[in-house]
């Protein structure tokens, strides 16, 4: 029988780290979030994006950028562009991803992880709050929310008491090879190094695999904030003729399988 994720938390600001091919468009999904929030009369959490690169000329088209913003940093360009369209107040952090001094040791942090290497998701596992973790390569790809990168306290929890489940796990426990510099997943991936805007104008990554894994990211982001049933902590999705998503239910048969030996 499947519950709910309930992290029992309060939501003060969502950082988005890395801020490419699909931080861009969850930094979209986010803002509109944020302005229907404010609307509406609810608080709405503080936008932080954190991400160091330049815009080069492969970004534009692919990601949220046009050729005028050509060497402006990622984060201060969306952060500019949330600002302008809608009113708020995002800020931006133009530098690599670290855990003591760009989140709140104390909790209420959202960081939505949208990064392609293995040591800034090392940096942003330490980050004491829930995290929504978004990964693809060529034409497949996964998103998942957890807070916990202890694989013993979630096994504590898995008979989900009324149905609620406080902790789940972190991308790390799910997929611990993405933590580390050389791996050999199950799953094909692009050479070491090459960046997803490389693939795509190589034409080997499929041009709206970053639309759709955005799209699950902020749906978990929406459910969250809204503090509306969250069902599922892993979702599949695989770009064919025609995209599937496969969610798992937030259960103690799909949790025990997906923890494993962790």
């Amino acid at each position: 029988m499947s519950g709910e994720f309930d992290p029992n938390v309060y939501i003060k600001t969502v950082t988005i780290v890395g801020v490419g091919g699909t931080g861009a468009q969850v930094a979209r999904i986010v803002g509109r979030i944020a302005y229907d929030m404010q609307r509406s009369r609810r608080h709405a959490p503080q936008i932080v994006l954190i991400d160091p690169d330049a815009i080069e000329e492969k970004n534009v088209g692919r990601q949220l950028f046009s050729p005028s913003v050509l060497g402006m940093n990622k984060a201060e360009c969306v952060g500019r562009m949330l600002n302008l369209a809608l009113g708020l107040e995002a800020r931006w952090i133009p530098d690599c991803v670290d855990p003591v001094r760009h989140f709140d040791r104390y909790g209420g942090n959202l960081v939505v992880s949208c990064v392609d290497n293995h040591e800034a998701r090392q940096a942003i596992h330490q980050v004491n709050g829930v995290g929504v973790f978004g990964g693809n390569d060529v034409k497949t790809a996964q998103v998942c929310i957890g807070n916990a990168d202890d694989p013993d306290l979630v096994r504590r929890f898995l008979d989900g008491r009324e149905g609620k489940y406080p902790y789940l796990p972190e991308e790390g426990l799910l997929f611990p090879e993405l933590l580390q510099p050389e791996h050999e997943p199950a799953r094909p991936t692009p050479e070491p190094g090459v960046s997803c805007a490389d693939l795509l104008v190589e034409g080997s990554q499929h041009l709206l695999v970053n639309d759709m894994v955005a799209s699950i990211m902020g749906q978990y982001i929406y459910n969250l904030l809204h503090q509306l049933p969250i069902r599922s902590f892993l979702t599949y999705i695989s770009m064919g003729d025609f995209p599937t998503i496969r969610s798992l239910p937030v259960c103690r048969e799909e949790l025990e399988i997906r923890l494993g030996e962790a």
